[in-house]
């Protein structure tokens, strides 16, 4: 009943829940009103719940002036992630002053929340021994994330001020291969044994001051240390105390092998809708957990990923150095130039029929163009299928059949409204039924390379996202114009 009065009773409520007997257990807390916010914090933060250019002027003003205390005044009542996207708001060269003036706010989360290459300008300007604290304070797999971006020498140096129990844990961590469930898995979690009971469980969880305080999931094991079923919170805390562990466990479970790819790892727990999973070594002995925060931030790093692949952009990131951005952008633009010297190639052979009738030069980027989005749309599918598991040896016949179909249907309707226009606007229907085979036949080539390169490309073991658009636009744009000019010259229409 004071359970039900509280939350009736508004946002700021107090509420108490016990047991109805003087002096018994009781639940105490205070509900904040969400919506009323520290007037310094409301100045900082604009309508799309961002940092204000005011607000980062002004305390990148306080930190020229080497007013710390102002400093520390404005950015105290923000949350860690606002903090780090002051870091990341900060220019390159201002970054690391303004991470030292912030002294205590400069947390282990902050440091994790920024995003590489702003972590990379703090670190450079912290002391080894500082980043070696913010560290220590992380899981395992968040200070893993931290110390294997950095330069070996800045890496051992940091190292060197770990404590040995936590260094050994993240040297242990980096021996497995980057983007393995090695580096991504987190060390702290409990594990007991099956004969244990309820009541031996729970006394062991409340005893045990050196457990680590987030886990909603237990994992229990044999005396060789190998998972044999997992428990959750809730069961533990609905079973009698006498009940043994092995009788309310689940036995069937989902293992991650240690060194299993971290995109495999997300489509498992995608397929099996997991909230944790052990990951276990070679000898099957339970060495990790990954739990479903950790996979949210994978799933966005791979999808980010398979899409600046497919446009050439490198990483992507504001924050990259211009260098590297020119050097991941520039070669794929060579590429481009290169199947656009081909395209002309084609297009300079057939010069005379050209110039016979000039109509076929307005026409024909429109085959190109078509069928170069059109393959772009059958690539984007099956690249996304590849990286999702949707498309494997046993359906891939049928996969390129379909999308052969798709590619006809959408051929065949957009060769009739372009046939149709060109022939309302040119007055020649031989022109007409010429740019609309031809679209046809792009739009089906298309679909076919659409589908047919990437999945070339991912059994002979090469990134699909990275390479295929290349290919997919030099066959669209140079067999478009080949065969829209081809098909001109074949029917008489020019010559």
């Amino acid at each position: 009943m004071h359970f039900i009065a509280a939350c009736l009773g508004g946002a700021n409520s107090n509420f108490n829940v016990s047991d109805g007997k003087t002096g018994g257990p009781q639940l105490t807390s205070e509900i904040a009103n969400p919506n009323v916010l520290d007037p310094e914090i409301v100045e900082t933060l604009d309508e799309d719940n961002r940092l204000t250019r005011d607000f980062v002027d002004r305390v990148l003003d306080a930190v020229d002036e080497g007013d710390l205390d102002e400093v520390y005044r404005l950015v105290e009542p923000l949350h860690e992630a606002d903090i780090a996207d002051l870091l990341e708001l900060t220019p390159s060269e201002r970054r690391g002053v303004l991470a030292i003036s912030l002294g205590d706010l400069m947390s282990a989360e902050v440091l994790a929340e920024v995003n590489d290459y702003v972590r990379e300008d703090i670190i450079d300007a912290l002391p080894a021994s500082q980043v070696a604290g913010l560290a220590g304070q992380l899981d395992t797999d968040d200070a893993v994330a931290i110390i294997e971006d950095m330069e070996e020498e800045d890496q051992q140096a940091v190292l060197a001020e770990l404590d040995p129990e936590d260094r050994a844990v993240i040297e242990d961590a980096l021996s497995y291969p980057e983007e393995s469930a090695g580096r991504i898995m987190q060390r702290e979690l409990v594990a007991v044994p099956e004969h244990m009971t309820v009541g031996q469980l729970i006394d062991y969880l409340r005893d045990n001051q050196d457990l680590t305080t987030e886990f909603w999931e237990i994992f229990v094991v044999d005396p060789q240390h190998k998972p044999v079923g997992t428990c959750k919170l809730s069961w533990i805390m609905r079973s009698q105390r006498k009940v043994p562990v092995s009788e309310i466990m689940m036995h069937e479970q989902t293992l991650i092998p240690v060194d299993m790819d971290q995109e495999e790892v997300a489509l498992r727990f995608q397929k099996y809708a997991l909230i944790s999973a052990a990951v276990v070594d070679a000898s099957g002995r339970l060495v990790g957990v990954i739990t479903a925060d950790d996979i949210v931030h994978i799933v966005q790093e791979e999808a980010d990923e398979d899409i600046l692949r497919l446009s050439g952009a490198g990483e992507g990131d504001i924050n990259e150095p211009i260098s590297d951005s020119y050097k991941a952008r520039v070669r794929w633009l060579i590429a481009n130039l290169g199947t656009a010297m081909v395209a002309s190639f084609i297009i300079a052979q057939f010069g005379a029929a050209i110039e016979t009738m000039v109509a076929l030069a307005v026409l024909m980027p429109i085959v190109a163009s078509i069928g170069g989005n059109a393959g772009t749309q059958t690539l984007a599918v099956t690249v996304r299928a590849l990286a999702t598991n949707q498309l494997t040896q046993s359906n891939t016949m049928r996969s390129i059949w379909r999308e052969i179909r798709v590619a006809l249907l959408i051929g065949a309707t957009i060769a009739v409204i372009a046939g149709l226009g060109a022939g309302l606007i040119f007055e020649n229907w031989r022109l007409a039924c010429v740019i609309a085979a031809a679209i046809l036949c792009n739009i089906t080539l298309a679909g076919l390379s659409g589908v047919a390169i990437p999945v070339l490309l991912d059994r002979l073991d090469q990134d699909p996202a990275v390479s295929s658009s290349i290919f997919v636009t030099m066959i669209t744009d140079s067999m478009g114009f080949l065969i829209f000019l081809g098909l001109a010259v074949f029917s008489g229409l020019a010559g």
